[in-house]
């Protein structure tokens, strides 16, 4: 058990409470010597009556407190049906207040249907510049075409964020986030930027973690030109924790403590609604979007429920490659990726779905990957291989209620990868019962082809595996087909850079399994 006084003071030494409770003056009249609105702003979690949007107001987004004073300040929000803002059709005020980093949260309702609106933000005479956010159809509906686009692993030592560009420009009407949105540790090869602090512990250093990555134009730009929906994986806490396990085994109340600080801070960066408001080192973020009866989207959370990785190094906690053979833990049953309420929900919300494509938008890849050649098995223990009961039980239920037609997206492993997935993976006569798309990183490195290109030969349900680009998946749904494009950038190293389009498969209704269509 957890000793609830030195949770509490770790809390209070990491920042997520105050010691001593502040009073914060409201102050009508803000002034500002710089833009209040460094970070942007963004649109989130869209449902057909409304969706929810965000600003947090840091003239000075790399220090402490953004630049501003302790202090609550009006925003006033406004959201229209065309971009000059003659026809506004909600509007209010929000007061941001310094225990929630002077973000704001706004939940709007009581709009149209599947429609594009533009929304702003001002404060002390500062006004953001308009931008775009739509509403889902709802579920009656029988909506003929969706584009979104998936995202996840931006580094900001190891490249700059130009995949961001070719997102906007592609006009997508959602964008799905899973995961690794900052980093909290610093590594790689050819840095082109850098942290600005170490590795973050605080909920202070949450925060200068997050504004330094927001600052970003072309992360900025891809925010503001449509909604996005967002999970989180490892590195927006600790690399590789698990539950209330960290990768050095810091002591549990400890973690807890900086959990707590890196999900505060992760709610105040993000559109979420106040659903997702974090209790402590909780926060319920695994949520449900329908694009009316064409598709539906079950965004999980497969960090925060998880039992730890089996068999890790010795005196260690996180992920390791280990002998299947050798790690009884590997097949232990009670094992959960996702924890039981979660597995539930999930269970629930796909056997209920009238939706004629389900996806299942996680972190990590879910197709078994050998990474032994030849005889035996090695698996990677921190995806979905190191819990092979429960991938097992999820694909035996998807396939014994019929779920119409399932996909699962991920990311975690920088880069682009296209499964099938089977019951039994090891059988290749088993049947495929769901298609899988990874996409790759939006910077984060990845391993060098040629230690990915031997391994396909023992895992033939892989049938496309390349490491060699940074870049984002582009989906275009229809009744009949999803499309998929593995978009590659030549560089990350340039803002410049060009964006091609490295392949494309396609999953037919009614046919798991996704088709290459173009090299």
């Amino acid at each position: 058990m957890i000793d609830r006084r030195r949770f509490l003071q770790a809390l209070v030494s990491l920042g997520v409470v105050a010691a001593v409770p502040a009073r914060a003056q409201l102050n009508e009249r803000p002034r500002f010597s710089k833009n209040p609105f460094s970070l942007g702003v963004a649109s989130g979690y869209p449902q057909p009556a409304g969706f929810t949007l965000w600003t947090r107001l840091a003239p000075l987004p790399e220090v402490p407190g953004g630049g501003m004073a302790p202090e609550i300040v009006p925003v006033t929000w406004e959201v229209a049906h065309d971009e000059v803002f003659r026809d506004v059709v909600a509007s209010g005020t929000a007061y941001a207040t310094p225990q929630w980093a002077h973000s704001v949260h706004i939940e709007v309702s009581g709009l149209q249907a599947n429609r594009q609106y533009w929304y702003r933000f001002a404060a002390g005479g500062a006004r953001t510049q308009p931008a775009r956010a739509r509403t889902l159809p709802t579920l009656q509906s029988r909506p003929t075409r969706l584009r979104f686009a998936l995202a996840s692993c931006q580094h900001y030592e190891q490249g700059y964020f130009n995949a961001y560009q070719y997102i906007t420009t592609d006009e997508p009407d959602l964008v799905f986030h899973v995961g690794d949105y900052i980093y909290e540790s610093s590594w790689g090869r050819e840095l082109v930027r850098r942290h600005n602090i170490p590795e973050p512990v605080t909920l202070e250093d949450y925060r200068i973690r997050y504004a330094q990555y927001k600052t970003d134009p072309d992360l900025q730009a891809a925010h503001a030109a449509c909604p996005w929906l967002a999970t989180w994986d490892d590195h927006e806490v600790e690399n590789d924790y698990a539950g209330d396990r960290s990768e050095n085994l810091d002591a549990p109340e400890w973690f807890l403590a900086r959990r707590a600080a890196a999900y505060k801070a992760w709610y105040e960066h993000m559109p979420a609604p106040r659903s997702m408001v974090p209790l402590g080192p909780y926060a319920r973020i695994y949520t449900r979007a329908s694009f009316g009866n064409l598709a539906s989207f079950f965004v999980l959370d497969d960090r925060q429920y998880r039992s730890p990785q089996a068999c890790p190094r010795p005196g260690r906690g996180g992920s390791n490659t280990v002998d299947v053979a050798a790690c009884a833990d590997l097949a232990d049953p009670k094992r959960t990726m996702l924890g039981a309420a979660q597995e539930q929900w999930l269970e629930a919300q796909l056997a209920g779905s009238r939706a004629r494509w389900n996806f299942i938008v996680q972190q990590t890849p879910m197709a078994q990957f050998d990474q032994k050649p030849g005889p035996g098995r090695a698996a990677w223990t921190d995806g979905w291989d190191g819990y092979p009961a429960a991938r097992k039980k999820l694909l035996d239920f998807v396939a014994s209620k019929k779920i119409a037609n399932p996909v699962v997206l991920g990311g975690d492993v920088h880069s682009f990868n296209v499964n099938h997935l089977k019951l039994d993976f090891d059988d290749p006569a088993s049947p495929i019962v769901a298609s899988e798309i990874i996409g790759t990183s939006i910077t984060a490195q990845a391993w060098p082809q040629e230690r990915l290109a031997p391994l396909l030969a023992d895992n033939p349900h892989m049938t496309f595996s390349d490491g060699r680009y940074r870049g984002y998946a582009r989906f275009d749904l229809s009744r009949e087909r999803l499309s998929a494009d593995l978009r590659a950038m030549e560089s990350v190293q340039r803002r410049d850079a060009a964006c091609n389009t490295l392949a494309s498969f396609a999953v037919e209704d009614g046919r798991p399994g996704a088709v290459k269509t173009s090299a």
